[in-house]
């Protein structure tokens, strides 16, 4: 719908110069953005949200497993569908407190992740890594957490390269129940 004020669709008015982008609004994002859910402290208590999520059951803390000492989740603001995070209960932010066993159960539950997101979606590749502390980019540096991300050829289509949208083709409470379904046993 036009205004009588300005030649711009109503939804474009006051998003900048007009130009032949469409916009794809995500405010839920701002949260994100804001900080909003990291943690002040040292525990679920202070705000972490790595601490919280266990007690949680697993369908509303999208908890895909829950080793003895680590728990695989999907990341709420995933960069491909299945990007899942390794997260130990222990609130710690630096790999190198990891205990030796919380190290091992880290490493093995990254190897099932990678399995059960083949069995469930065919993943071709991965990316996997830690971003440890702010400068490095982790988003909720006080607690360590791997990322693990299903990659695919051709998975950087013009969608992400043009038009700076990422389409993830199904719900997380989906995704969480597919790759729970095809974790190894």
């Amino acid at each position: 719908m036009l205004t009588a004020m300005s030649s711009e669709p109503e939804h474009q008015i006051g998003v900048g110069t007009p130009d032949a982008f469409q916009r794809l609004w995500t405010p839920h994002r701002m949260a994100y953005i804001q900080g909003e859910g990291k943690p002040t402290g040292p525990g679920a208590e202070d705000g972490c949200p790595f601490c919280s999520i266990p007690g949680k059951s697993d369908e509303d803390g999208l908890i895909i497993t829950r080793g003895r000492e680590v728990y695989a989740v999907l990341n709420l603001y995933p960069y491909n569908g299945g990007h899942l995070l390794v997260v130990p209960y222990r609130h710690v932010a630096d790999y190198t407190d990891l205990t030796g066993s919380e190290t091992a159960e880290l490493a093995e539950l990254t190897k099932q992740a990678m399995i059960a997101i083949r069995r469930a979606s065919g993943a071709h590749g991965f990316n996997i890594g830690m971003n440890q502390g702010v400068a490095a980019g982790a988003g909720i540096a006080p607690h360590l957490h791997q990322h693990v991300v299903p990659r695919w050829g051709g998975d950087a289509n013009f969608m992400p390269v043009v038009g700076h949208t990422k389409v993830l083709p199904q719900l997380l409470a989906d995704t969480r129940r597919m790759l729970a379904d095809h974790w190894p046993a």
